[in-house]
């Protein structure tokens, strides 16, 4: 219940903001923070390009890969949240973006973010979670949270195409 009423606190500070950016980075750092995770990022659809990019993405630039690439690719082609443990095991796995910017990662949770009409708009990816890999109570606490921010996103996200 105490994890219920933090997302409740969360959703406040969310609601007072306008800006991409911003609502971005609180989401990530509280998603972080709701599982124990090293890093956050927050790919954001965008089906026009056949892309899926981010504006944040801790410790590297901006991220572009195609909407089929990928452990992220897979969570938006099947809208389904997925827990990876062991990376570099899986096949999906794109190693390069950890070359490129030295990070390694050791477990990996995926979770889609829906609009209203139920689309994916974008994925929550955390990495590396402290002490111990990621569990199915992590999953459904960041599925929670992503349906509780979804809302607010999709209306960010709207009124940046308008601008």
């Amino acid at each position: 219940m105490e994890k219920i009423h933090e997302i409740a606190e969360f959703g406040k500070k969310l609601m007072a903001l306008e800006n991409i950016e911003e609502s971005l980075e609180l989401i990530a750092q509280e998603a972080k923070r709701l599982v124990s995770a090293d890093r956050c990022s927050i790919f954001i659809v965008d089906k026009e390009d056949g892309m899926l990019w981010t504006r944040l993405s801790d410790g590297i630039g901006r991220i572009v890969i195609s909407l089929d690439s990928g452990i992220v690719g897979d969570t938006y082609q099947k809208k389904e949240p997925q827990i990876v443990n062991s990376p570099y095991d899986d096949p999906r796995f794109l190693p390069n973006i950890d070359k490129k910017s030295g990070y390694v990662t050791k477990n990996i949770l995926t979770v889609p973010i829906f609009d209203s009409k139920r689309e994916v708009i974008g994925v929550i990816q955390l990495l590396n979670k402290f002490r111990r890999d990621f569990e199915e109570k992590d999953l459904n606490a960041v599925t929670f949270f992503a349906n509780y921010v979804s809302g607010s996103l999709e209306l960010v996200l709207m009124s940046e195409k308008k601008a």
